[in-house]
């Protein structure tokens, strides 16, 4: 009985640990994107197969019938205006302005083509389409030949039609555009070396860069063109690899660009996400970051689901997407419905007209994705405390949002607040903690560009509608943000003189100044961020944006949202005891509606009208005393897509140690009866009284001894706002083994190439197949040395079928490709000495005022080699870098297989010798015949460890 029953405790054991795996899994289910493994059939490849083509037409007339339907809008509105939406032929029609539109739109239109394949009048219109690009001799902008985006934009695009329609392409079409998607390629990856793309991490431009160069290099892979296509996988993985690890030191899943431009990241950082893990088999879906970026998007967005926060350089919303960004995260990250309704509710709230609708050049572009990531079994399910105002507070990029994501009706406001590090907590800990030392050197490695100089800014939207905004993209002024500037200036060069504001105002560039101190320290810091019973208390500290010749002590914002519709701002100034400051000056900004002036009791105030009322602000200082403003707008210079704003413009005179300005915004539905301010050193008293409440806010100056921020009455309830509930800033640990985590993840493409690579020898069959498969591998290598390498390649898979022949049996299932060297070695070692040629290129390149030290920025740290079986000397592509000297490289073409068999040799010879001294020579007496039995042993030895470098060198 025994014999028969012995392993059941195991096998009942094996059981249980099956059972409870795969109940954990179904909770948790994720979804399955199939690892290619190098199995290329054919086109498409790049996002799905063939045999997907089936399912997803029926998809197309089922559950995603919603997404189709925009698909095919976008294409018929192209058949119907062929002449607005196809490119130009005339390259300097082409090139003559920003010209992303082409690459973006083609993606939308290849994919309606797939889903109809029926439709030859579409089909036609993207052969057209591709027809006119690949007519272009550059896909540059004239004006801006330095700036590779558009260049990127129509390569993406272009690569993914070509994968897309390649089948229904003819045979000149397909090798035509092939050449096209080559040349654009080559072309990137040269740039990707002195370009700020290459190595400034976590801006826009990097991976809608690196995303174009990997669509490209797939294409070119998957058409047997490996030298190539692992030159610049390679360098993309390499940027993008170490992009995600620093990456993950932003915990609150924001894009320090803000919004509009975070959606520009994601929509490429995505795609990179996706592509690698169906290629390479590399998942970042557990990435800490990407399971933090739902808030990003749910948390920034004003009521009605139509605009949102427009911090840094922004339009009204988003540039791309964000629908399909929010269906990956709910396919491959929440697994919980959440982002198909946040896409829904935004699809369903577009803007058709005026400001807020989406670009012509971008409204179109993610169409592709967001119908190949879109799972409709996830369903479409709110959040758990969607309807509910909540307080949400970004601790990386130093934002506080109240109200976001609600319906836009009558008491759903909406707040935000901004005060924090340049570049966000992440990127100013990196730079000013010297963290990822053999990465980054500086802020030369960030692009803070696009941020503005606005430390301590707020909005405020009540009833959804947007009383105080951010004035969008424009000039990088301290003026056009909703915060302070002071006087008289002590910088010279202040942009407007006596006034100077924060020290990142740039007042000739159209980008941020960021580079050098004092802005390469500029920071703020939000130490407060409280809800109570419905009433919202923000603080921020603001003297760190500033110039510290002004002898700012402290600049403290206080923000609090009393009532849906009443907020009170009140701005604290501390001076030094030298300060040479007299007064402050106050913007606020709207860029939609002009405001209005308006005076009460000799209060002055603003205010402008909107479809459902009139919404008005007060202000005051301390004393009681109210100073008429400036009211104005402002238009912007040529070469922003905004004209301008309007503003409100307050001017307060300060006095030692402390001066404060309170400002009362008020929604259409309330009325204010009374409002009145009183202040000493120690605190501020503001009373008022609304048609609905009383209300007495007594705001502390913030010493140690005090115990709290604030204390508000609303008719006779008290709140209090503790300072135990202060923000500390909480230093985030550098990434462990951050080097070790990107080669790893190197690692995982190699093997791809050595199997398509293994894939596409296989065919090979004789002489001439050999020599045709061969000249293809190295299609785009210099003629001369390819031919060179081809009859190397030849003459010793010669020797090799020789000896095959010879033996009795040959191996089971051989083919002429065992007896062929391993062509990928010699690729991999010439890499090294490629980037090395590329890099020493575009040191001597750069312009002389060029400020990037490139021969520090893009030392990379090399991989580990996989071991390989052959090795043989293959010549460097014409599109890229340009050849290495055949002399430097003979030592490491010597073939694997001599190699071998000479150590093999040597190893016997050292055992013979080893055994003739333990017992002939041991013996022997003779002093002369051991010195020389020695010599020969220290000569063998030698020869031992030169066979072991060379053999280690080719990955024998």
């Amino acid at each position: 009985m025994r014999t028969y029953t012995r392993g059941a405790p195991t096998v009942f054991l094996l059981h249980l640990v099956c059972c409870v795996v795969s109940c954990k899994a179904a909770e948790n289910p994720s979804p399955v994107i199939p690892f290619l493994s190098a199995n290329y059939a054919s086109h498409p490849t790049l996002y799905f197969s063939r045999q997907d083509l089936e399912e997803l037409r029926l998809k197309a007339e089922t559950t995603h019938r919603h997404i189709t339907a925009r698909i095919t809008h976008a294409a018929h509105t192209m058949l119907e205006n062929p002449e607005q939406y196809l490119p130009p032929w005339d390259p300097k029609d082409f090139s003559a302005r920003w010209n992303e539109i082409y690459g973006n739109n083609l993606g939308a239109l290849a994919m309606f083509c797939v889903l109809h394949p029926e439709n030859s009048t579409a089909l036609d219109l993207a052969k057209e389409y591709m027809e006119r690009m690949a007519a272009q001799p550059s896909w540059l902008v004239k004006d801006a030949p330095w700036d590779e985006v558009p260049l990127a934009h129509s390569l993406v695009g272009f690569a993914t039609a070509y994968d897309f329609l390649y089948n229904y392409l003819s045979k000149t079409e397909q090798e035509k555009f092939l050449e096209v998607v080559a040349n654009a390629s080559g072309y990137l990856y040269e740039t990707s070396f002195r370009r700020g793309w290459g190595f400034q991490y976590l801006h826009n431009h990097q991976p809608t860069n690196c995303m174009a160069l990997l669509t490209g290099s797939l294409v070119l892979m998957n058409q047997g063109y490996l030298q190539e296509a692992y030159f610049w996988t390679k360098q993309v993985l390499t940027i993008m690899e170490r992009s995600l690890v620093i990456l993950r030191e932003v915990t609150d899943g924001s894009l320090y660009e803000g919004v509009a431009y975070g959606s520009y990241t994601s929509r490429s950082l995505f795609q990179y996400m996706f592509i690698v893990k169906r290629h390479f088999g590399i998942d970042h879906f557990d990435h800490p970051w990407l399971k933090q970026h739902f808030a990003f998007l749910y948390r920034t967005v004003l009521p009605g689901f139509q605009r949102t926060v427009a911090i840094a350089d922004s339009n009204y919303n988003w540039f791309y997407g964000p629908e399909s960004q929010l269906v990956f995260l709910d396919k491959f990250v929440m697994r919980n419905g959440s982002g198909n309704w946040l896409a829904d509710q935004i699809r369903r709230n577009r803007i058709l007209e005026g400001p807020g609708t989406p670009a012509k050049g971008q409204r179109w572009c993610t169409l592709h994705t967001e119908f190949l990531w879109y799972d409709a079994g996830l369903g479409s399910v709110p959040p758990a405390d969607f309807g509910i105002p909540k307080l949400h507070y970004f601790e990386d990029w130093g934002v506080v949002t109240y109200g976001s994501a609600l319906p836009a009706e009558v008491n759903r406001p909406f707040l935000s607040f901004k005060s924090g590090k340049l570049g966000g907590r992440a990127i100013y800990d990196i730079v000013h903690r010297n963290k990822y030392k053999d990465w980054i050197k500086g802020w030369k490695n960030f692009n803070a560009g696009h941020e503005h100089p606005d430390q301590n800014s707020f909005t405020f939207a009540p009833n959804g509608v947007p009383f105080i905004t951010e004035a969008l993209y424009g000039p990088k002024y301290t003026f056009l943000n909703n915060v302070l500037m002071f006087s008289p200036a002590v910088n010279a060069k202040s942009c407007f003189t006596p006034w100077e504001g924060q020290v990142t105002e740039e007042c000739s560039s159209k980008w941020l100044k960021y580079k050098h101190d004092p802005a390469a320290s500029s920071h703020g810091q939000v130490t407060a961020a409280l809800e109570k019973n419905g009433i919202v208390f923000i603080r921020g500290e603001g003297a760190g944006a500033y110039n510290p010749e002004l002898k700012l002590k402290s600049f403290q914002r206080n923000l609090i949202l009393l009532h849906p519709q009443l907020l009170l701002l009140v701005d604290e100034v501390h001076l030094e005891n030298d300060s040479p400051l007299e007064a402050t000056t106050s913007f606020f900004h709207n860029v939609d509606v002009a405001f209005e002036e308006a005076v009460i009791d000799s209060v002055h105030g603003a205010c402008l009208r909107h479809k459902d009322g009139t919404y008005k602000m007060f202000w005051m200082d301390d004393t009681g005393y109210s100073q008429k403003a400036v009211i104005a707008s402002v238009g912007y210079p040529r070469g922003y897509p905004y004209n301008g704003t309007n503003y409100v413009n307050v001017t307060t005179f300060l006095r030692k140690p402390v001066a404060r300005a309170v400002y009362l915004f008020i929604g259409s539905s309330v009325e204010v009866e009374s409002f009145s301010v009183r202040g000493d050193y120690q605190q501020v008293e503001v009373y008022l009284a609304s048609n609905e409440h009383a209300y007495a806010v007594y705001l502390f100056t913030g010493t140690p001894r005090q115990s709290i921020f604030a204390q508000v009455i609303v008719d006779q309830q008290k709140i209090v706002f503790e300072k135990k509930s202060f923000i500390k800033n909480i230093p985030v640990k550098e990434v462990k083994d951050y080097a070790r985590i990107v080669e790893q993840n190197l690692l995982h493409f190699k093997p791809v190439f050595k199997q398509l690579e293994k894939q596409i020898l296989s065919q090979v069959q004789n002489t001439d197949s050999f020599r045709k498969t061969a000249e293809r591998l190295l299609r785009f290598s210099d003629k001369r040395n390819t031919e060179e390498a081809i009859e190397r390649i030849f003459a010793i898979s010669q020797q090799h079928q020789g000896k095959t022949k010879r033996s009795r049996k040959g191996p089971k299932g051989y083919k002429f490709v065992d007896a062929v060297p391993d062509i990928f070695a010699q690729i991999e070692v010439n890499e090294k000495k490629t980037r090395q040629k590329v890099l020493a290129l575009a040191q001597k390149e750069l312009p002389v005022n060029e400020e990037e030290e490139m021969k520090d920025l893009l030392d990379f740290v090399e991989v580990p080699h996989i071991k390989q079986k052959h090795s043989v000397l293959v010549k460097l592509n014409k599109y890229g870098p340009s050849q290495i000297s055949t002399a430097g490289s003979r030592a490491s073409s010597i073939s694997t297989s001599y190699t071998r068999l000479f150590l093999v040799l040597n190893i016997t010879i050292f055992v013979v010798l080893l055994v003739l001294q333990l017992t002939r020579f041991r013996k022997s007496k003779r002093l002369h015949g051991q010195r020389c039995l020695y010599s020969v042993l220290l000569i063998d030895s030698c020869i031992l460890l030169w066979l072991y470098s060379s053999c280690s060198q080719s990955q024998c």
